[in-house]
């Protein structure tokens, strides 16, 4: 199969599952102990997963949400029932992913970015964080997105 053939067909060029959980690693980590976004590529390309990925996806979505964390931890903060700085850098992270899918990439249908959301959360999070992420998802995604919402 020729490259262009790949491009062209409905199956991603990798699994964007596993380029959102790379996303998520990244971001904790910055989280955690902020650096440069090459830095945080660069690890998370050495990572055995990362030949799974689907690497464009993993690149854009992990520059975009780089890029837009203070928007996007402004738009979720109306949403929480606590600070940004209380929830787990897990949480926060995957609330962040899932918020700059909903708000920037319109090609994701909004229930494909809240099951993603809470999917990382059931695999990642602490007990419940999946509940609670879904919660506050489901209500940014009314906001960000309310005609397809209403449908």
């Amino acid at each position: 199969m020729s490259d262009n053939q790949k491009t062209n067909s409905n199956k991603p060029a990798g699994n964007r599952r596993k380029s959102r959980e790379l996303v998520l690693k990244g971001l904790y980590q910055y989280l955690l102990s902020p650096k440069e976004l090459r830095l945080i590529v660069r690890e998370m390309a050495d990572e055995a997963d990362f030949a799974r990925a689907d690497e464009a996806y993993f690149r854009a979505l992990l520059e975009g949400v780089y890029d837009q964390i203070q928007e996007l931890d402004a738009r979720i903060t109306k949403f929480l029932d606590r600070t940004i700085a209380e929830l787990s850098p897990i949480e926060h992270a995957i609330l962040l992913i899932s918020a700059y899918e909903l708000i920037f990439d319109v090609s994701i249908p909004y229930r494909v970015a809240i099951n993603e959301g809470v999917e990382l959360a059931k695999l990642y999070g602490g007990t419940d964080g999946h509940k609670y992420v879904n919660g506050v998802l489901d209500k940014l995604a009314a906001e960000a997105r309310p005609s397809e919402v209403k449908r």
